[in-house]
């Protein structure tokens, strides 16, 4: 059974800074491209930062946050992170990881997420 648990999120201001984390347990995530998605007021979920399956040397990003966050793994730990900066209010939502990115389909199921909030 997949779990997926992620965390660090939090209200900031405008220009501020995150870090989540993702642990995943069940699944090795160098199985698959793993990938960070944000939903907004209950709309479905984008997704924003992919990362390549075994070294992660390859990342995707949307055109909303490029050059803003940075996507990142250590697949000892068997865990992926979203470094993201200068964040906007437009940021704000509630911010999950699954497998995505070339093609990838998320699995079924779906942690909790992690509320990130920027205050303008």
């Amino acid at each position: 059974q997949v779990q997926l648990v992620e965390s660090g999120g939090g209200l900031v201001q405008t220009g501020g800074s995150l870090k989540l984390s993702c642990v995943v347990s069940g699944r090795a995530i160098t199985d698959n491209p793993m990938a960070w998605y944000r939903a907004v007021s209950g709309n479905e979920r984008e997704l924003v930062a992919a990362i390549s399956r075994l070294t992660g040397r390859n990342q995707q990003y949307s055109d909303s946050v490029t050059g803003r966050f940075r996507i990142s793994k250590d697949n000892s730990k068997n865990t992926i992170y979203l470094q993201m900066n200068n964040l906007k209010p437009q940021d704000t939502g509630v911010y999950y990881c699954n497998e995505g990115g070339w093609g990838a389909s998320p699995w079924e199921v779906w942690g909790q997420g992690t509320q990130v909030t920027v205050s303008s």
